[in-house]
């Protein structure tokens, strides 16, 4: 990113001062070394940290279930039978997405699972499923459980889009390549937005479009691009999407995930689909005897009345970031992780190697340090020296400066101590 950065720590100061999200980070908790003072956390894009009002939020659903026992469900501050639907608007506002195409539901490969069932529909001639050669380890072991589930070859029917010898980023053209080539034998398209290994986001209104072309459904996992970069599921035009909400969306450990349907498939009831009774008509739900009646949109792929709880942790974070807004998010992610990637350039050090895309429109805020002769050695003097990042085989440190909650100056001093610890 193009900006005059500078050195030194009056600078990181500086930039904190006149950090119009700076406020923030104090409505978050904050994990302290053994001395009491703040640990720098960067692994957001893995765990995000807590919101002050989390517990709040939580002890409102505790109070009315203890209060009220089952006529929480319609007399709860927050009654839980429409719970769910306190959350769409802002996640869809996250996503950019019409309120029609999310809801709040399961876990993420649970979604996943529930999606592929939908939009994977394989024939004799088109039945394999296409990938990137890295993505998440869940994400490739279902799309292969899809694969068996339907009685193919689990490795004759992935295909897998590869960065090229040498390389560390996909590149679109070889996408092209493979899908000009067997573009009529795959069925399914499933990228993950931002690769979780080298933070690369990609384009997915291009892929969408380009898998379109050739007949093929698309759907992304959007586990670490969700609160993370604007990603305008609706304008992409993909089929579905699916995401966590316990990393960049501070949910608390395993909480639900999000579900994207687009508004194209939302009135049509003849997708095949797994059901239960939360997808079913609300307004017949109740007399429990009646034939099957799909709502529209994406509630329609809902099975079982929602958590509270987790949903009530998601609300606390939903709400903060209704009040910021995406726009103010991505601004300041795309400053910090520029400042973060000009420092580590200025080390000048060749044992490690930025592998995340420079182009800030194609990464979000993590940025993925390669180490060479990796032995896990330099992120365990990190993590001893206060800086909490996140190790990932067989040799990157993800670093990701959370806009949120991380201020500049966690930046300069996570550079700091990196610096040290190579120099030693």
């Amino acid at each position: 990113m193009l900006s005059n950065y500078q050195l030194g720590l009056d600078y990181a100061k500086q930039l904190d001062k006149e950090d119009e999200l700076s406020h923030y980070r104090n409505q978050f908790h904050i994990p302290k070394d053994k001395n009491g003072n703040d640990l720098i956390y960067l692994c957001g894009n893995s765990l995000g940290l807590q919101p002050k009002a989390t517990k709040d939020y939580i002890n409102q659903e505790l109070e009315d279930w203890a209060n009220l026992g089952v006529e929480g469900h319609t007399d709860a501050k927050n009654p839980w039978l429409p719970y769910h639907e306190f959350l769409t608007e802002s996640m869809a506002k996250v996503v950019g997405a019409k309120p029609i195409e999310v809801v709040v539901m399961n876990t993420l490969t649970t979604n996943l699972h529930l999606m592929m069932v939908s939009f994977y529909k394989p024939t004799a001639k088109r039945h394999k499923i296409l990938i990137e050669s890295d993505a998440f380890p869940s994400d490739k072991y279902a799309v292969e459980s899809q694969l068996r589930h339907h009685g193919y070859d689990d490795k004759d029917g992935l295909v897998l889009w590869s960065p090229r010898p040498g390389e560390e980023l996909a590149r679109y053209e070889d996408l092209e390549a493979i899908l000009e080539a067997q573009g009529d034998e795959i069925a399914l398209i499933m990228i993950g937005g931002v690769n979780y290994y080298t933070g690369q986001y990609f384009d997915l209104k291009r892929i969408a479009a380009l898998g379109h072309q050739y007949g093929c459904k698309v759907g992304f996992d959007c586990a670490h691009g969700a609160g993370n970069v604007a990603l305008n599921l609706h304008d992409s035009g993909a089929d579905f999407a699916v995401w966590c909400t316990y990393k960049y969306m501070n949910s608390g450990p395993g909480s639900l995930g999000g579900c994207f349907v687009h508004e194209r498939h939302a009135h049509n009831k003849e997708l095949n689909r797994f059901t239960g009774w939360w997808s079913h008509n609300k307004e017949t739900r109740f007399n429990m005897r009646g034939e099957f009646d799909a709502l529209a949109g994406a509630e329609g792929w809902q099975l079982s009345n929602p958590p509270i709880l987790s949903m009530a942790a998601i609300k606390a974070s939903a709400d903060m970031f209704n009040e910021v807004g995406m726009e103010k998010l991505t601004k300041k992610s795309k400053h910090i992780t520029g400042y973060f990637e000009f420092l580590l350039n200025e080390l000048n050090n060749t044992d490690i190697k930025i592998i995340t895309p420079t182009n800030p429109e194609e990464r979000g805020c993590q940025l993925s340090i390669q180490v060479k002769n990796a032995d896990r050695s330099l992120h365990d003097k990190l993590t001893a020296s206060g800086v909490i990042s996140d190790w990932r085989e067989p040799d990157v440190i993800r670093c990701a400066p959370i806009p949120l909650y991380n201020s500049y100056q966690d930046v300069y001093l996570m550079v700091e101590k990196l610096k040290t610890i190579l120099n030693d």
